[in-house]
Order: structure tokens, then C-alpha cells, then sequence
């Protein structure tokens, strides 16, 4: 069994709360390129910006989706009945709950597997069973949509009070406590509150630590939105102090789509209704605040070829190689008159997300005519994004697999659009 202290490789190394290496190594991240663009095969008539949304399968991973896909298909029900001779489905799956329990730094018995970050999210938000009526629970501007939905419901089904917070810019650790402090302060009743580990509209990353014993001291809980972390940065659920998260795996860790997992800390369990009162496992069981539907078992037993190839990559080294894809960009749009970076500029508060505005673009419509003039003109996929109190952002989330020619590409379709708005 893999215990909560494993040591995950060199991502033992990297403080969880602090830089992620200088300049210097990350431009230094750029040489042997070709190691990590012969790991994929995509399609790049398009030049793809959009890693935030699937960080797509390496080639070894491909292969290893497809074979389990053909195994699966050919023992069938024989597979999900375990009807086979030697290990049951669930034992053959606890290999993966194993790799992404090592991979968090989670006790086995934490971990369940699910369809990805947002399946788990609502898992643990609406069924969050600590809450009463009058009760507040907190959400920021950054926090993604789906998840504002799920705080929402709550207020809705279950009487609480949402409390809404602006992250401020320039979003420095210190502008971010001082926000999370007078809302906690503000809020005697607060109960729960959602963090986004890191924004998928502009790639901030939170002092989560700081933020999550700030909650536990006043009583109130933190559900931990890692969706965008798992993968890029280190996580690791003691380090943090959180006792609920939900994640994604076919994002940052390159797994298939369709997966992902949720982390409840031991002893913290009975506070998390099962989902929609589901008795198919026991209710000490974690898998019992997922949905227990036929799913796609050949992308689950994938999970730990995609967790071996990023150890072998090295976290340290595959961070390095996006902040130095990010630092490209943006040093050069930097340089544009009026265009506006979207993003916070303190050592570990950014990793690989990005964003900006051009100058004058100001509306929702403006940047879906943003990312509209990109595709179609220049052949670069980058993202229309709202929900930041500032306004609606363009998002650029470079992959491992991009080049350094793409991201010039980038940069001159920028200087080329900056003029869009008059």
C-alpha cells in the first residue's frame, strides 16, 4: 500500500508554496525540445493553446489506452462480472487508485476514481452534510463556473448564505490573504469555503496552505478545486492541509479523458453524503461519493501508464519546460503597446495559464471575437474567458508539446490584432 509520506521523485523537492525556478532554468527548459514533441502525436494545423481544458495522451499512453481497450472489449462482461480467473475488476483498478493516491501524497482509503474534477466537485459540495440553514459559504470571482453552480445549489436547496469575494489585482500573496482574512472575519457563520487552486480564466495560483489553516481556525471547511494543479504543480494533501479535493487526471497529468479522482481525509468521510444516496458500496467506502455507473474502464486502468510517464518525465523538469513556454509569450506580448497581461507576476503565484486583453477589449463578445479573428486567421486556438471581476480575458494555456516557433506564431498574431478595437 502507498502511504500518504511516499516520496513522489524529485516532486518531493519543489516547495509547495514558494518559486518555481528562475528564469534562468526555465529558458533553459526550451533545449531538447524535440524529446517532448516526439512524445505526441496531434494535430497542428491548428496550433493548440488550450492544454487547461485536455492535456492530450503522450503516444505511450495512446498505446496503452488502446490496448486496454481492446482487452476490455474482448472480455466484456466477463471483465466487469469478474468472471475472469485471477484478480476481479475492482482489484484491477486498485492499481490506479494506488498511483493517484502516490501521487497526492493520499492514504489509499482517500482516494475514489471519477470522471474528472467538476464530477468530483459536485460530489463533495452538494453533498456536503455539515451545513445548516443560515450557515454562509464562501466563493471567488475566480472560482469556475460549474463549481460557482454547485455553491449556488446550495444556497438554493439548503438555506446558506453565499458570500461572493473578489480576488484582487495585483493578485500578490499578500493582496490574497488580506482578501480571504476580511471574508472569513466578515463572516462569523461562514462554514465552508470553496478554493480553486489554480484559476483556469487566468492561472493564478492561491496560497492554498496559508488560506486553508486561516479557514480550520476559525471551524470552517475547505473544499479544494485542483482541477488545473494535479499535474502541473506539486500537490500534496498534508503539505496543504485540506481535507476534501477534486481533481482531474486528463488535464495536467496527460491521463484519458474522462478521469479523474476525489480526496477525502480519513475520518472526514461521514461528512460527505454519498451521491444521490447511493448503497452500492458501504457508506464507510469513499466510492460511495461517486456515481457507480458503467464508465470507461479501459481509460481508468490507463491511469498509472499516464502517472509513470510523468514521474519519468520529472515534475520538476516538465514545470520548468511550461513556465519557460509561458515566459516566452508573455515577454513578448509584454512588449505590444496596450496589451494587457492578465496575470499575476509574483514567483508561485503562475505556472503554465496565462491570459491577456487587447487594447481596448472590454465585453464578453469582444473576446469571443478575439478567439474567433485567431482561429480563423492566424490558425491558433486561443480561449475566450469570463468570470474575473476586471472582465473577460483571452486565456493562453501552452502544452508540452508546443514549440518554440508556435509561440513566436503567438506573439506576432498579437501584434498583428492590436489594433481589433479601434
Amino acid at each position: 500500500m502507498i502511504s500518504r509520506r511516499t516520496i513522489l521523485g524529485s516532486i518531493g523537492s519543489m516547495a509547495l508554496g514558494g518559486s518555481f525556478g528562475g528564469c534562468a532554468a526555465a529558458a533553459q527548459a526550451l533545449d531538447g525540445s524535440d524529446d517532448f514533441v516526439s512524445r505526441y502525436d496531434v494535430d497542428r494545423s491548428i496550433t493548440n493553446f488550450d492544454a487547461a481544458y485536455y492535456g492530450a495522451m503522450t503516444r505511450g499512453v495512446m498505446a496503452a489506452y488502446r490496448a486496454n481497450g481492446d482487452w476490455v472489449n474482448r472480455n466484456n462482461a466477463l471483465f466487469l462480472r469478474s468472471a475472469l480467473p485471477g484478480p476481479t475488476r475492482d482489484e484491477r483498478l486498485q492499481r490506479s487508485v494506488e498511483a493517484v493516491a502516490g501521487l497526492i501524497g493520499a492514504e489509499v482509503g482517500e482516494v475514489a476514481l471519477c470522471g474528472g474534477g467538476t464530477e468530483a466537485l459536485y460530489g463533495l459540495i452538494v453533498n456536503y452534510r455539515p451545513l445548516e440553514p443560515g450557515d454562509a459559504i464562501i466563493m471567488a470571482d475566480i472560482d469556475y463556473d460549474e463549481m460557482q453552480h454547485a455553491m449556488a445549489y446550495l444556497e438554493a436547496s439548503r438555506g446558506a448564505t453565499l458570500v461572493r469575494i473578489v480576488i484582487p489585482e495585483p493578485s500578490t500573496a499578500a493582496n490574497i490573504l488580506a482578501a480571504y482574512e476580511k471574508a472569513l472575519s466578515d463572516t462569523p457563520r461562514a462554514r465552508l469555503l470553496l478554493l480553486t487552486h489554480i484559476s483556469n480564466r487566468n492561472g493564478l495560483i492561491l496560497p492554498v496552505r496559508e488560506i486553508a489553516a486561516m479557514a480550520k481556525a476559525r471551524g470552517v471547511d475547505v473544499i479544494l478545486d485542483s482541477a488545473q494543479a494535479v499535474g502541473q504543480i506539486p500537490v500534496d494533501v498534508d503539505a496543504l492541509g485540506v481535507d476534501f479535493m477534486g481533481f482531474s487526471l486528463h488535464k495536467w497529468v496527460a491521463a484519458p479523458l474522462g478521469t479523474g479522482g476525489i480526496y477525502i481525509r480519513q475520518g472526514r468521510q461521514q461528512d460527505i453524503a454519498p451521491w444521490l444516496g447511493n448503497h452500492i458500496h458501504p457508506d464507510t467506502d469513499i466510492r460511495a461519493r461517486m456515481p457507480t455507473g458503467t464508465v470507461d474502464f479501459a481509460a481508468r486502468l490507463t491511469i498509472p501508464d499516464a502517472i509513470a510517464e510523468y514521474r519519468e518525465i520529472g515534475p520538476d523538469r516538465k514545470l520548468q519546460r511550461l513556465l519557460a513556454h509561458r515566459n516566452r509569450w508573455v515577454e513578448g506580448a509584454r512588449e505590444i503597446r496596450g496589451v494587457e497581461i492578465v496575470q499575476p507576476e509574483e514567483p508561485g503565484r503562475y505556472a503554465a495559464i496565462g491570459a491577456f486583453r487587447l487594447p481596448g477589449q472590454k465585453s464578453w463578445e469582444d473576446a469571443q471575437r478575439v478567439q474567433r479573428v485567431f482561429i480563423d486567421k492566424h490558425r491558433i486556438l486561443v480561449v475566450a474567458k469570463r468570470g474575473l471581476a476586471s472582465g473577460p480575458v483571452v486565456r493562453v494555456t501552452p502544452a508540452l508539446f508546443n514549440t518554440a516557433e508556435e509561440l513566436d506564431r503567438l506573439v506576432t498574431a498579437i501584434h498583428a490584432e492590436r489594433g481589433m478595437f479601434g
